[in-house]
């Protein structure tokens, strides 16, 4: 594209508004970078220092996006100002080196009167002086120049859009002798001690006059293989502008296959006016391919940010190059919660009262003395039997006979034996005998067997012997014996029997 004339007003007026723009408030330097942060971005704001001071402003208009490309062109109107006899090279070298990161672009004309509309056979005639030898002078002069301004790795955009009608140093008239003069310029400026240029070949999108690969000097000259490509024709769409023949995609091809990395140093809207179509895709474009750098042309009817005639465009391109800073975190207060003391109470201390524990005395409960009852122990009297007196013998004496005289009859009592009282656990009692009574005469008594006493409670119980009834009229008296009705179950029925002898020899039987 052709570059602005450079006019003495334009100039002035430039310089004053970059001074009021520079007095503005100081702009932060940007901390975070957009997605495709590593592909250096910049724009054309002026050639002279309003380009330089208009860059900070710029980067605040895009929310702190880093501008790393500072882009601008020699004028070609004379051999001077292509040897870089202009002042406003040492604006851009002073910006240049207050970064490492930053990045000098400057598009170097090959001809004066770049811009005069010379015809082909004159431009064929200035390209083989060219390849001669005739303007090395001239370029060794502008390596000098940048070397001394301590920019040695000024990125050099040499005859840009070689494959047009525009400039006097297009390609066309004399493709071979001009792929001769590009080596002589580029040999010339490499033999200058400290020099680190880069070479940056540059056609113009699509075949324009003649197909730009036909004007390639070679590899060995070349380091970047750049592309200006604005919104025009050829190409009615984004689509064509990528596959017409030299076009995006093969510009593309082209630098892989020679091992060299792209860029776009100018791009921007031109023929369709305000199309933010155009914008989104060629800044998708961009990010794909990762070139080295990118510079949008920024002037009408080019630009977004000092054009305003194209406000959607400019919506598109400020959205898309502005960093994606994430939504600052607002921390949640943290309200403190009041320490509010527990008041201490104290515990009342209530005296426990010391309440005598009565003695309440334990009750002697006089164990009662139960009366062990005494059973007597029935005395049973050793029966006194009297020994009964045998007779002896007397011989008989003739006896005499005397008179019988009867004895009263003598009634013998029963002898009544008390029956003893049993108390409540008596002891087994043995009977009493019965004495006999002393008022009758016992010549002769049998012996009295004595009743057995009662078995003790160990024994089986002897089942008692029934007394045998005395005939009538015996010898023989028995008198029963009354225990009482509980030891009488267990002794049985007893009785005291005594046999008198009565017989009629004795002399007391009265019957």
């Amino acid at each position: 594209m052709p570059r602005p004339h450079r006019r003495l007003a334009s100039t002035c007026i430039g310089t004053v508004t970059a001074g009021l723009l520079a007095t503005g408030a100081a702009l932060a330097a940007p901390e975070e970078q957009s997605a495709g942060s590593d592909i250096a971005m910049g724009a054309y704001l002026d050639y002279g220092p309003p380009g330089v001071a208009r860059i900070p402003f710029l980067s605040h208009w895009l929310g702190g996006k880093e501008i790393r490309v500072g882009h601008t062109y020699l004028p070609g109107d004379q051999w001077s100002g292509i040897e870089g006899n202009v002042s406003f090279l040492e604006d851009w070298a002073e910006w240049r080196l207050a970064r490492d990161d930053r990045m000098f672009v400057l598009n170097v004309p090959m001809q004066e009167r770049n811009e005069a509309r010379i015809p082909d056979y004159q431009v064929a005639q200035l390209i083989r002086a060219g390849a001669a030898g005739q303007y090395d002078r001239h370029f060794k002069k502008l390596a000098e120049r940048l070397v001394a301004l301590e920019v040695p790795d000024t990125v050099i955009v040499l005859g840009w859009e070689m494959n047009g009608t525009t400039y006097t140093h297009r390609c066309g008239p004399d493709p071979a002798n001009w792929k001769a003069y590009w080596k002589r310029i580029v040999s010339t400026m490499r033999s200058v001690p400290g020099q680190d240029f880069k070479f940056d070949f540059t056609p113009n999108r699509g075949t324009d006059a003649i197909g730009w690969t036909k004007c390639y000097p070679g590899d060995d000259v070349v380091d970047i293989v750049g592309m200006d490509s604005y919104d025009q024709g050829p190409g009615r769409n984004f689509d064509e502008q990528i596959s017409q023949p030299y076009g995006l995609q093969q510009h593309v091809d082209f630098a892989k296959a020679h091992g060299k990395e792209t860029s776009y140093p100018e791009w921007g809207l031109f023929r369709n006016g305000d199309n933010p179509e155009y914008m989104r895709r060629m800044l998708k474009w961009i990010e794909q391919q990762k070139p080295l750098y990118h510079t949008i042309t920024d002037y009408c009817p080019h630009g977004v940010w000092q054009c305003k005639q194209n406000p959607a465009s400019t919506k598109v391109f400020r959205e898309a190059l502005t960093p994606q800073r994430p939504d600052p975190v607002i921390p949640t207060p943290v309200v403190p919660t009041p320490q509010i003391p527990t008041p201490v109470v104290p515990t009342p201390v209530v005296p426990t009262p010391q309440i005598p524990t009565p003695v309440v005395p334990t009750p002697v409960v006089p164990t009662p003395q139960i009366p062990t009852p005494v059973v007597p122990t029935p005395v049973v009297p050793t029966p006194q039997i009297p020994t009964p007196e045998v007779p002896t013998p007397v011989e008989p004496s003739p006896a005499v006979p005397s008179p019988v005289v009867p004895s009263p009859a003598v009634p013998v009592p029963s002898p009544v034996v008390p029956s003893p009282e049993v108390p409540v656990e008596p002891s087994p009692a043995v009977p009493s005998p019965v004495e006999p009574s002393p008022l009758v005469p016992a010549p002769e008594v049998s012996p009295v067997v004595p009743a057995s006493p009662s078995p003790s409670p160990v024994v089986p119980k002897p089942e008692p012997s029934q007394p045998t009834t005395p005939p009538v009229n015996s010898k023989q008296w028995c008198v029963p014996i009354n225990f009482g009705e509980w030891l009488s179950k267990l002794v049985g029925k007893q009785s005291v029997c005594v046999k008198i002898d009565w017989g009629q020899d004795t002399g007391f039987w009265p019957f």
